[in-house]
């Protein structure tokens, strides 16, 4: 959570600095998230392809640490938080 909270704080400190400046972003924050968004999933379009050529199990891939933590981020794939089903893992 600490590297989502600074980048954050990061990225609102550079809005004040342009604002101060009286300066416009280089891209709408909209565009900017889909085109970041598209570079994540673009990344993981050649394994992906690799292993429907091969037959090999997409969905495990998927959920992998190579593919999931890449595009999600390592703590949306820790296994630390709560149980989907109520209880403490």
């Amino acid at each position: 959570m600490k590297p989502y909270l600074l980048s954050l704080g990061v990225g609102l400190l550079v809005g004040v600095i342009y604002s101060l400046l009286g300066v416009r972003s280089p891209a709408p924050p909209a565009i900017a998230l889909l085109g970041l968004m598209g570079m994540l999933l673009g990344e993981q379009a050649v394994p992906i392809a690799k292993r429907l050529l091969t037959k090999a199990p997409v969905v495990a891939y998927l959920k992998a640490p190579e593919c999931a933590g890449q595009v999600l981020g390592q703590q949306a794939i820790a296994d630390d938080g709560p149980d989907p089903k109520g209880g403490q893992t």
